[in-house]
């Protein structure tokens, strides 16, 4: 599965779902009905190996009903080291090397499931329905009015109250030449949080000996639906949160961004840059600009807000969206991703009152998202690329985040 999200002409040049015409017997085939893949089969630890290249299990706790979680461990040749949860298939660690060869966990998270389990800001977590927000928690689709959780002031946020970054999800692992898979499978049942539709979801996590981590996410529907998938981990390339992420260098290939009113829902269309705070197209530190005094800044308390991507072509491919270079480490992270836009945040939300792994307070700006995906409230902005998914389309899009050194 190539994972790449399929185009057509639109407003912005950008998404549309493309009718491909599979039998239903293939939206089955993705879901929980199929059976238990092999990574379920027992609760022993169990590897796939290729040379240096594996994926191992092993339990990672169990939810309130007692149904066994597990945890991934996911290893490529040069020792790039990425542990997910099918828990919201969330990545619980990330360890790269830095420009001494020193192995960093570069994500915020927990080392255990229960304050996962207890609530958190999404850390690491694969998000759906849809991503970002969706004003008043409602949308109208074909004439009829859906209504979703509102779980953000007056809004819906990243899937409602019981999103996919706390389901359990379906597993199995694979090998492929030079790579590691973790593919992971779900059923939204229709109706699930507001949304209609059976929706039936895969995300492949793929890490290869190229220094590569890929997600690709599939998802087929029986009855008309919107979806929007991202995925959200909280970065910090230092290696140490304590260390804060306003000396990252980040670069964002965009030329216009999507302000926001005072409850983070797009107000106009895209604004484009001109040297103002908002303004990456050349790399600067995160904390250059933070506290400028720009009405938008003042909004959000940082940068909360969807950046629209240069298409430099028409078809599914994937294209350079950001890179974030952190000059203590030498640590160099490239977003390439198929959407039309990325969401950068600046941990704003982070005020100290959540310990993550090995102790560490995250304090304020502790960690920053690079949330690839579609435009928020898309739902109720036609004028924004087309986030609607009908029966016998397929929803493709992928995301890869590269690691390198710079010298």
């Amino acid at each position: 599965m190539q994972g790449l999200l399929l185009y057509e002409q639109s407003s912005f040049n950008m998404l549309d779902r493309t009718n491909l015409l599979l039998p239903f017997f293939l939206f089955g085939c993705l879901s929980t009905a199929c059976g238990p893949g092999p990574a379920n089969q027992d609760k022993t630890t169990e590897t796939t190996e290729n040379m240096q290249t594996t994926i191992t299990r092993t339990d990672f706790g169990a939810l309130p009903d007692g149904t066994a979680v597990d945890l991934f461990t996911l290893t490529n040749k040069n020792g790039i080291t990425v542990k997910i949860t099918n828990y919201g298939g969330i990545v619980t660690s990330l360890a790269v090397p830095d420009r001494t060869g020193n192995m960093g966990d570069i994500v915020l998270g927990f080392d255990s499931l229960p304050p996962y389990l207890a609530g958190h800001p999404y850390f690491g977590a694969i998000v759906g329905r849809f991503g970002n927000r969706i004003a008043n928690a409602k949308f109208t689709l074909d004439g009829k009015d859906y209504q979703l959780a509102a779980n953000n002031g007056p809004n819906h946020l990243h899937g409602g109250l019981v999103g996919f970054d706390k389901k359990l999800w379906r597993a199995e692992t694979s090998l492929k030449a030079g790579a590691v898979v973790l593919s992971l499978f779900l059923n939204s049942p229709d109706g699930e949080e507001g949304y209609p539709g059976n929706l039936d979801v895969q995300v492949d996590y793929t890490l290869a000996d190229n220094d590569e981590l890929r997600i690709d996410y599939t998802a087929l529907t029986d009855k008309k639906t919107v979806a929007n998938l991202t995925h959200h981990s909280y970065f910090n390339l230092t290696g140490n949160p304590s260390n804060g992420i306003l000396g990252h260098e980040l670069q964002i290939f965009a030329d216009a961004y999507l302000p926001v009113n005072e409850t983070l829902i797009p107000s106009t269309g895209p604004e484009v840059l001109n040297g103002d705070p908002f303004d990456f197209r050349q790399a600067k530190p995160i904390g250059r600009d933070i506290t400028a005094n720009h009405v938008q800044l003042k909004i959000a308390g940082g940068y909360d807000h969807c950046w629209v991507l240069k298409k430099t072509s028409d078809g599914p491919t994937l294209q350079l969206a950001a890179t974030a270079h952190d000059p203590l480490s030498g640590r160099l992270l490239e977003v390439w991703t198929t959407e039309p836009g990325i969401q950068f945040y600046s941990g704003n939300f982070l005020d100290g009152s959540l310990t993550g792994k090995g102790n560490t307070t995250y304090n304020h700006r502790a960690g920053f998202c690079l949330e690839t995906e579609h435009f928020p409230d898309s739902p109720n902005q036609p004028d924004f690329p087309n986030v609607v998914l009908a029966p016998g389309e397929v929803l493709r899009s992928a995301t890869v985040y590269r690691f390198s050194i710079k010298k």
